[in-house]
């Protein structure tokens, strides 16, 4: 893997939906997975403004430093830039990885969400650090991707690319064992964590399977 594998040392990374929290301050959510263990957050609020995005961004950067945790910003390489995050995350009709390469630098991290062979393939060969893949399984969220991957192609991917592999779409407690034994890097997950009585406790669970 090299040493870009070893600048990705977590194995569930969390990516924000505030319109799942029940009415709880995101902030507070993702600081209760935190203090759960969670060492990765994707900053992705679809709905908020370039000012509001910013604002959330500056925030969770200071949250995310105290628990020693990366940030990533979804889409947007400006406010990554500006809030000094850890990288991006780029979807399929973002940025080019070679483009938001030149715009961050070799330091700062890139992912790339990707939904089938060819798409990790390409990410890999354009430079992303580490890639999600899916959906593994049937997920409301993803389900315009088209029929979900399942275990033996996400397998056949793993193998395929030699960058960290996240699957993401139907991330449960009780399938990340299985995920994990297609030889994945970590899981990616919103619903699990965030509509969590108690994301700490969750976190911790799911910590737990992922080892």
């Amino acid at each position: 893997m090299g040493n870009r594998g070893e600048k990705i040392d977590f194995n569930l990374y969390l990516i924000t939906d505030r319109k799942q929290a029940h009415g709880r301050d995101l902030l507070d959510v993702i600081e209760d997975a935190l203090k759960g263990g969670v060492k990765a957050v994707q900053l992705r609020e679809k709905y908020l403004s370039g000012r509001e995005l910013f604002e959330l961004a500056k925030d969770l950067r200071a949250i995310t430093k105290i628990y020693k945790a990366k940030l990533f910003i979804n889409d947007r390489v400006d406010i990554a830039i500006a809030v000094n995050a850890d990288g991006v995350h780029l979807g399929q009709t973002s940025f080019s990885v070679v483009d938001a390469r030149k715009l961050l630098g070799s330091k700062k991290l890139i992912g790339v969400s990707t939904h089938s062979m060819q798409e990790a393939l390409k990410a890999e060969k354009q430079g992303a650090d580490f890639i999600t893949l899916g959906p593994v399984f049937y997920t409301e969220s993803k389900a315009r991707y088209g029929k979900p991957l399942g275990i033996e192609k996400l397998k056949e991917a793993v193998n395929a690319v030699h960058i960290p592999v996240f699957a993401i779409g139907g991330m449960k407690l009780k399938n990340i064992k299985e995920v994990m034994a297609a030889g994945v890097n970590g899981v990616a997950m919103i619903s699990e964590v965030i509509k969590a009585k108690n994301p700490k406790v969750m976190v911790r669970n799911l910590l737990e399977e992922i080892q």
